[in-house]
Order: structure tokens, then sequence, then C-alpha cells
């Protein structure tokens, strides 16, 4: 089989989405399966193809690669709340707690057409369904995206902390790890990072150590559970794992790179499936009394042919070029010699 070949035989998806989420109200890419299960790519569009490339070789693990071995197999997760309106917040928080028994929660921050004071409506209303619903102590922790500038950072962190009566980490507050490292001399929330993992083309080890008191691992985009264990290896920080908004196929990824890291410096965020409205499985899989089981799920066919349907013949052949892109640009020489030497010759 040749890349071609595996990319003419994926199969694209789209399944909506139960509320906005990153400005999309769908999740997009392929699923393909190979001699040790499925494998999901699905690439956000503003990723370039060097970095399609590491998701193409941790979607290429879990069809043709062998995974290393479980510390654990079940790992605590935390609830995502999108950057949606207090109401909505407070509903969802409600949810987590009631119905999957998780009390951190990661709420996203600093979206683009909101201010401050909509980011501090939303964790107060976060924190008042937390004490609302028996766990006042609860985590909240914040999802900046890169979203703040220095300045803003020291104003909005501030608010932020009072809104929330304390914070558990900040996750990329600023884009650049220079500015991150400098807000890190002025407060006392620890602060988490995840894009200056994925998106930089070199990891500056020291950089990421003066900026950083932990790290967001994400399997699929750093290209897979065995690339990712040897960068948490490298940098040899505290880590938390959490999921690329995957469906509950290409969660599998992240769920198994939870359970295989040494020691977890907190809940996972692994809770996403709350956030679509159709999965390529019946039954999304979802955190019960705040944990997930690390367990593998293979896509059912007939959910697979609805998401399939909500794409059209333009989508398919994005997703058959980007598979090939993605390929030559980086993958290739990302992944493993045994996937490579199977995908090229199965």
């Amino acid at each position: 089989m040749s890349i071609e070949n595996l990319a003419d035989q994926a199969v694209a998806f789209s399944v909506p989405l139960a509320m906005e989420f990153r400005a999309s109200h769908s999740r997009q890419g392929v699923v393909f399966s190979g001699p040790n299960g499925w494998g999901e790519f699905a690439p956000f569009a503003e990723y370039s193809d060097e970095l399609a490339g590491r998701w193409l070789a941790g979607a290429l693990e879990l069809a043709f690669g062998n995974l290393p071995k479980l510390e654990r197999t079940e790992v605590p997760v935390n609830a995502i709340i999108p950057a949606t309106d207090e109401a909505t917040a407070y509903e969802l928080v409600q949810k987590a707690v009631t119905d999957f028994g998780v009390t951190t929660i990661k709420v996203k921050v600093a979206q683009t057409g909101q201010n401050l004071a909509d980011d501090v409506a939303r964790v107060r209303a976060v924190r008042s369904a937390l004490t609302a619903n028996g766990v006042a102590d609860g985590k909240i922790r914040l999802d900046i995206n890169g979203g703040w500038t220095l300045d803003h950072a020291k104003t909005a962190v501030s608010a932020l902390t009072k809104a929330a009566n304390g914070l558990e980490y900040l996750e990329q507050p600023c884009a650049s790890l220079a500015d991150i490292a400098e807000l890190r001399k002025v407060i006392d929330v620890p602060i988490a990072i995840d894009e200056a993992l994925r998106q930089f083309a070199e990891i500056d080890i020291l950089a990421i150590r003066d900026a950083a008191d932990l790290l967001v691992v994400k399997s699929i985009p750093l290209g897979g559970v065995t690339a990712t264990l040897r960068l948490i290896d490298r940098l040899d920080m505290p880590v938390v794992v959490s999921g690329s908004m995957d469906t509950s196929v290409g969660l599998y990824s992240a769920l198994h790179l939870a359970g295989s890291v040494p020691q977890l410096a907190g809940a996972c965020g692994l809770g996403t499936g709350a956030l679509l409205a159709l999965d390529l499985v019946p039954e999304t899989a979802l955190p019960k009394n705040g944990v997930m089981e690390v367990v593998r799920i293979t896509p059912d066919s007939h959910c697979l042919a609805v998401a399939h349907a909500l794409t059209n013949q333009e989508a398919r052949e994005y997703w058959r070029n980007r598979i090939v892109s993605a390929w030559y640009t980086s993958a290739q020489d990302i992944v493993a010699p045994e996937v490579k030497h199977a995908v090229l010759s199965c």
C-alpha cells in the first residue's frame, strides 16, 4: 500500500457539535483502519502541512503501531466549558458534576469578540455551579490559547482568580514563551503550556522550563503516544494529558497516553465527548464517577456512514490530499520505522 492508497481508503467524516467550539459547529477529519485498529486524522484547517504531519504520525501509530504498556487502566478527567454565556456555563458544570462525577473544570477564555467581563462572568458562574452542586472545593483551570498580551494578562489574572475563588493553573496565557516567562515572575498562579509544544518546529527545553510549571500534552498532535512519552521524558516536568476535540475513536490515543504517563499532575482533558452532538459510535466515550477507562473504541458502521454522508466530494478530496501532503512534508520522517514499513507494505 502506498500512502496514496491509504488516503483513497480513508473515510471522511463530519460530526456536528452540541455548541460552538473554536468558532466551529462541527468536527471534520478522516478515519482509516490498519492491522492494529483505527486511526483518526483531523488537524484543524489553519495548521501547516508540517504540523499536520505530526497529527498523521499519531493517527498512523493507532492503526499500524505498537503502543506502550499502561501504568493505569483509568484516568481522572476534567470537564471543558467553551467560551459560552454564563447561564450555559452553569448548566454544563451542573451536568459535569451530577452526570459524570467531574469536579475539575477547564474554562475557555479570551475568545475573539468577547472581553474580560464576559470571561469573569463565565468563571464566576462555574464556581457558583460547583458550590451549588456540593463541590465548593472543585478546581478551576483556564485555557487562554495564547490569547492574552502580557499587559492584559496581568490585569486578567487578578480578576479571574478572584472570580474563580482560586485557580489551579493557566494554560498558554500568551503566545510567546518570553511573555509567559515574564508573566510567571509577577503572578502566583501556576502556568501550563500547550501550543508552545505543539506549534513550534523546535522544542526549546530551557525556555519552556523557564516559562511553565507544567505541560499540557496532546498525543496525536505531537506525533503519537510513543513520541509524546519521549518528549515528556526530555522535558522532565509535571504533565496533564488532553485530547484534541477527537471523536471517541481518535480519543483513544490521548486515553492511552494518559494511561501510560508515569505520573499525572491532575485531571486530564478527555471529556470533550460531551461537546459532540453526533459521534462515530452510538455511545460517546464519557467519564463516569470522574474517570474514564482506557478502552479502545471501533467506529460503528452506521454512525460512520451517517458522519460520512455529512461530507461532500470537495471535503473528501481535501482530506485525501491533506493526508498525502502531510505524509510527504513530515509524517514519513516522524513515524517509527516499523509503522512506515507497515503503511507502505501492507
